[in-house]
């Protein structure tokens, strides 16, 4: 591949500090998360943005967390066509192969991605509305929330289309076979988190009061 190039050099001497120090204070459990395979208890279904650091808002170790990470943490319906699908497919992976016991979507503040889908779906946005625009394609997911929305401001409907991301998500999730079987046996459980980036708060969402509530 001609265009390939060596990695950066901050990230070669950053690996170089990492394998000298974390790793080698810790090679036998390295050397057992090899050995073993993967037991990760939960999916992190989370935001491509580079401010959502999943594993370090729970502290976890890794092996802990299977993560999937696209624009806008969403989850596509159920759509078995043969095409590829890597949602789907990591999805599909977390809960039959490695059983997973509960399923995370992580939305978050300031998502560019749901940013887009309003202005998309408000009109001030065309170049999304192109066929060609495989982040505009992608947000189409989002567009039936877009219409659930109610009136106020703009900066208020973008931060509430950000939950309600979270919530097309996991209805998604329940269109897929094996979901809903996995949670109507009680082997999986469904949660939707949002994340204050800059207060480093999260909000969870109760069914019960169909609200989201600080964590």
């Amino acid at each position: 591949m001609k265009n390939a190039r060596p990695l950066p050099t901050y990230l070669v001497q950053r690996y170089h500090g990492w394998k000298a120090t974390t790793y080698d204070e810790n090679k036998g459990w390295y050397r057992r998360l090899a050995d073993e395979g993967q037991r990760p208890r939960a999916m992190v279904i989370s935001c491509c943005d580079s401010r959502v650091h999943v594993t370090a808002i729970f502290g976890a170790d890794q092996g802990e967390f299977f993560i999937h990470r696209n624009i806008a943490n969403l989850v596509p319906p159920y759509h078995p066509d043969g095409a590829q699908h890597g949602t789907s497919a990591a999805i599909e992976y977390a809960v039959t192969a490695l059983k997973v016991s509960h399923l995370i979507v992580l939305g978050h503040s300031g998502c560019g991605g749901v940013e887009g889908c309003y202005n998309m779906c408000s009109g001030h946005a065309p170049e999304l509305e192109e066929k060609s625009s495989f982040v505009g394609r992608w947000m189409d997911i989002l567009r039936p929330g877009f219409e659930r929305l109610e009136d106020g401001d703009d900066a208020a409907r973008k931060s509430a289309l950000e939950k309600v991301a979270i919530l097309v998500s996991l209805e998604n999730l329940i269109t897929f076979p094996f979901v809903k079987n996995a949670v109507e046996s009680g082997e999986l459980t469904l949660h939707g988190v949002w994340n204050d980036i800059g207060d480093g708060s999260l909000e969870g969402y109760d069914a019960s009061s169909q609200k989201f509530r600080p964590i």
